[in-house]
């Protein structure tokens, strides 16, 4: 198979490149973005789509077989805290949030099976925490160039909080998933 250890593998980080491409594209469009998004009924969409987008990442990469009750309640327990969370943050908080516990999850998830083929780095999920800080670091320094957007560090944080929140989750959900399976 080359570099990558699975196909899996492979896929996991082209969906990995293609979302950073996509934050980064995002970049030059986001004022236009936030005047559409302020719209109360737009935002409130938009924001109910990247949920669901969300879940339904968190989900397919974490379920991977008929989940037990109990796997289900612990995921909807996951839900809710960081919907509340997500509820109390302003729209560019939530952006972050969303699109970078996305990154979160394909990174850790491509990490995770790259060390159960046998050729992968030890503690795959503080890796792609560090690796989707450092993209959250390089997403605010592009943005010193452009004319419409901000250098914000406190950005840099949300984007670090966003990995530990969806690896978190993540490891969770395998734990609790494992606890039952044994």
């Amino acid at each position: 198979m080359g570099f990558f250890s699975s196909r899996r593998e492979r896929r996991l980080w082209l969906w990995t490149f293609a979302v950073v491409a996509l934050i980064f594209a995002s970049l030059g469009l986001s004022g236009r973005l936030v005047d559409l998004l302020n719209d109360d009924t737009a935002g409130a969409v938009a924001f109910s789509l990247a949920l669901l987008l969300v879940a339904a990442t968190v989900l397919t990469d974490g379920l991977q077989s008929k989940p037990t009750h109990i796997e289900i309640a612990v995921a909807f327990g996951i839900a809710a805290v960081i919907l509340m969370v997500l509820l109390r943050l302003t729209l560019a908080e939530r952006s972050h949030l969303i699109e970078f516990g996305v990154l979160a999850v394909f990174i850790h998830a491509a990490l995770t099976e790259r060390a159960d083929q046998g050729r992968g780095a030890r503690l795959p999920g503080v890796v792609a925490i560090l690796i989707v800080a450092a993209i959250g670091v390089v997403d605010e320094v592009i943005q010193l160039a452009l004319p419409d957007r901000v250098f914000d560090p406190v950005d840099m944080l949300f984007n670090a909080l966003a990995a530990v929140v969806a690896v978190g989750s993540s490891l969770v959900l395998a734990r609790v998933r494992r606890g039952v399976r044994a």
